[in-house]
């Protein structure tokens, strides 16, 4: 008996599904460019228990025939693509043929289509890859499917999927993607009988930017013109770099109409702004790439998130120069000036000379040190130290029995408010409520994580709640910290907390008194008033020579050590 068999048509969709369909979002992203690929002008999208119930995605597309349903249920069946040739010059979003019967493999499926001059449509259901029945239905024109009980007959894979509200997340992000590579397409999605959203179609991508995006930030806006170059048209939208941020999920960048993630284009989105954010740092953007199909790539990856570009160099000069004349700034326009001359007549002989330009040249701006020679003992468990200046408005030098100290105030801030954030006495930090509360708005993958996490950011003195669509309001902060302009201390605040890859768990009170004392501390300017009971609060602590991240607060450069450096030594 051979060892090698032929894997059946149901087990070899599922091997298949494993590949295509990884959650709910991922039936989403498939059935909506299948409709995308068919003309519709509207696609709704349902959805019940963040997807595991129920998926339902309807478009007025053309439609299929009888013949054309039920072949599409078959692996590898495909109107995409005929010769080989085709192949290298994908425009279509799908083209594996492998996405409906590997849903239908995986849930209880129902698919209703007719084409627009059909009497009559078509009605498939399909229960764990099985045909059960095919008849006559009474439908629109276009198609809708259903995926009911997705993984019901996998448990394994089942088991894997998250809570109900992330999956829903990913859902209204996939779909979002969407509506912005194919903006002329109206959008609509239900969450569980509520409407999340109804995107009209636009006539420009910068109109479904703005209704993404919001009234505030669309303001700031910068467009990047069409820039065009060895085959490849760029064109799209940048925010400031005061909008730059750790993680790139507020990057979306579209090849030929395919939502895709690609380094190359990261890259040179952050080499666009460089000098004007610091390294680790990407800029918000919204990309509209158009490449020849034979330079590109499209089929290197299962769920066709990622490409791969013949000839990258070009695509990140294109994008490099339309970020450069997106960014320049526009030159002033100067009124025009009224010059009065004098009038002469023929009989005055007058003789006008130039007169002689007079300069200043500017004084050269040295760097100042302070310096007060007034003694300034440190009271309490600090050593003694005495005043010296401070260096570039950065440092504090002191002089300690044994040398030079260069004192970071800054540093010496996040030690304090550190353990003021760890160590307060009755157990129940203190807060302070906001004014007027912050609403941010957020990508709907985080809105979810930071509202599954509302307890231990409470726990840390932030007190967090929805506030309607991707909002989150934010009503308090920890009583020890100064903030003098919360909506920002919080913006960064969050972005640190939701894209920086920082080891163990993201909202562990630990990792949160380290970040909200970072971010406290930012704005902290040394002056040499402040520098005595800054000093005496520093050494009240119980690690009083470094910040919370491990940076020193005190650094001393030793007599011997200064005179083995100058190549002296003391007489």
């Amino acid at each position: 008996m051979p060892k090698i068999r032929v894997l059946s048509d149901i087990l070899a969709s599922q091997v298949a599904a494993g590949e295509v369909v990884e959650r709910p979002a991922s039936v989403v992203k498939e059935l909506v460019e299948n409709s995308i690929d068919a003309g519709a002008r509207e696609i709704r999208v349902d959805i019940d228990r963040g997807g595991s119930a129920l998926i339902r995605v309807s478009d007025d597309g053309c439609g299929m025939s009888r013949e054309d349903a039920l072949l599409s249920l078959e692996r590898h069946a495909t109107s995409k693509l005929r010769t080989a040739g085709d192949l290298a010059a994908i425009l279509t979003l799908g083209f594996r043929g492998e996405a409906v019967p590997s849903i239908a493999s995986v849930s209880r499926f129902r698919l209703v289509t007719r084409e627009r001059d059909a009497v009559s449509g078509t009605e498939i259901v399909v229960d764990g890859g099985k045909v059960r029945d095919v008849r006559d239905a009474g439908c629109a024109p276009g198609t809708v499917i259903e995926a009911k009980a997705l993984f019901y007959n996998m448990p394994a894979r089942r088991k894997f999927l998250r809570a109900e509200t992330t999956e829903a997340a990913h859902v209204e992000h996939q779909l979002r993607l969407h509506a912005l590579a194919a903006p002329n397409v109206r959008f609509r999605l239900r969450r569980d009988d509520r409407e999340v959203f109804d995107l009209p179609p636009a006539a420009k991508a910068v109109d479904r930017v703005r209704q993404l995006l919001g009234t505030d930030l669309s303001r700031e806006l910068l467009a990047l013109p069409l820039t065009h170059g060895n085959g490849i048209s760029v064109q799209g939208y940048v925010l400031p770099a005061s909008h730059a941020r750790k993680g790139r999920r507020h990057q979306f960048v579209f090849l030929n109409g395919r939502p895709v993630e690609d380094a190359v284009i990261s890259r040179a989105l952050a080499e666009g702004f460089r000098g004007a954010i610091s390294d680790g740092m990407y800029p918000a953007a919204w990309l509209w790439i158009d490449l020849e199909p034979t330079l590109v790539d499209v089929n290197v990856h299962p769920a066709k998130r990622e490409v791969r570009f013949h000839r990258p160099v070009d695509v990140r000069d294109a994008i490099l120069e339309a970020v450069a004349v997106g960014l320049r700034p526009a030159a002033p326009v100067m009124p025009p000036r009224t010059v009065a001359l004098p009038v002469f007549s023929n009989d005055d002989a007058v003789e006008i000379a130039p007169r002689a330009a007079v300069f200043h040249a500017p004084q050269p701006v040295l760097p100042e040190l302070v310096v007060e020679t007034v003694s300034a003992p440190v009271a309490g468990g600090a050593p003694d130290f005495r005043l010296i200046g401070l260096l570039h408005q950065r440092f504090v030098l002191l002089e300690s029995g044994d040398g030079l100290v260069l004192f970071d105030p800054k540093a010496a801030k996040e030690r304090i408010y550190f353990e003021k954030l760890l160590n307060h006495g009755d157990g129940v930090l203190q807060t302070q409520g906001l004014l007027v509360p912050v609403l941010l708005e957020l990508d709907p993958r985080d809105l979810d994580l930071v509202l599954r996490e509302r307890m231990a950011l409470q726990e840390a003195g932030i007190e967090v709640e929805a506030f309607g669509g991707n909002t989150l309001q934010i009503r308090s902060l920890p009583a020890c910290l100064p903030v003098d302009d919360p909506r920002p201390f919080l913006g960064a605040l969050m972005d640190e907390l939701l894209h920086d890859p920082a080891p163990g768990a993201r909202f562990a009170m630990d990792r949160l008194a380290r970040v909200l004392a970072k971010k406290a501390a930012a704005p902290v300017i040394p002056k040499l008033a402040e520098t005595v009971p800054l000093l005496a609060e520093l050494f009240a602590c119980e690690l009083p020579y470094c910040a919370a991240d491990g940076r020193p607060t005190l650094t001393e450069f030793s007599i011997k050590e200064l005179d083995r450096r100058f190549g002296t030594g003391r007489p």
